[in-house]
């Protein structure tokens, strides 16, 4: 029966090393903000994201992330819609990894009624939520649209701690993306962020809420 060459290597201890460079093989095929991204996120121990447009992507399912990318406009071509589908894909590698991040997400009421997709996706779409949402290491939170006090008129913000190293902000807007270093910024995101938790539904209050939306739709 014929080796396979990485299945060669893990025999004589190398197949990390070979794993390792397989990965950055694949991940090369990507945009280098999505690569960038990815680094930091599989880096993080930590990480809270607010989204107030659509659905955050690492919550996202294939065929959702999918309708979002052929919305786009310009129009992008299905070869570069299905290498960012694939490449979100890859991300959501962060709910597999142990030790487990401890990961928290607060998604506006709007995200989870607006049927991106059709009634069907949006339908998968919520119950990924919930499934995720009820993983130990996960909290997601809802926004209700009748809050009138919300700490995220400035839009959507993430952040992230990593291993070694100070917390880092992210913000993205259209196709603009941008890593936050600066310990005053970071610090006014961590405030922003605190406050929209605290003013959002609790997990279990949020899980019921995307219950009974997915019961409507």
């Amino acid at each position: 029966m014929r080796t396979t060459t990485l299945g060669a290597a893990q025999v004589v201890g190398a197949g990390g090393i070979l794993a390792a460079l397989t990965e950055d093989v694949a991940q090369a095929r990507y945009p280098k903000n999505v690569r960038d991204l990815a680094k930091l996120e599989a880096d993080a121990v930590e990480m809270g994201a607010y989204s107030n447009h659509n659905i955050q992507g690492l919550l996202q399912t294939e065929d959702y992330t999918r309708a979002l990318f052929r919305m786009r406009r310009p129009l992008l071509d299905e070869e570069t819609i299905e290498r960012q589908v694939a490449a979100r894909m890859d991300r959501q590698e962060i709910f597999n990894r142990w030790p487990a991040p401890i990961l928290s997400f607060v998604q506006e009421e709007v995200t989870l009624r607006r049927p991106l997709g059709g009634r069907v996706v949006m339908r998968a779409q919520l119950e990924r939520l919930i499934d995720i949402g009820r993983l130990r290491n996960v909290e997601i939170q809802v926004m209700p649209t009748d809050r009138e006090d919300h700490a995220g008129m400035g839009g959507q913000l993430r952040l992230l701690e990593p291993k070694d190293g100070p917390k880092l902000g992210h913000v993205e807007v259209q196709q603009f993306s941008r890593v936050v270093t600066d310990r005053k910024e970071v610090r006014t995101l961590e405030a922003q962020y605190g406050i929209i938790r605290a003013q959002a539904l609790t997990p279990r209050e949020s899980l019921a809420f995307i219950e009974k939306v997915l019961g409507e739709t």
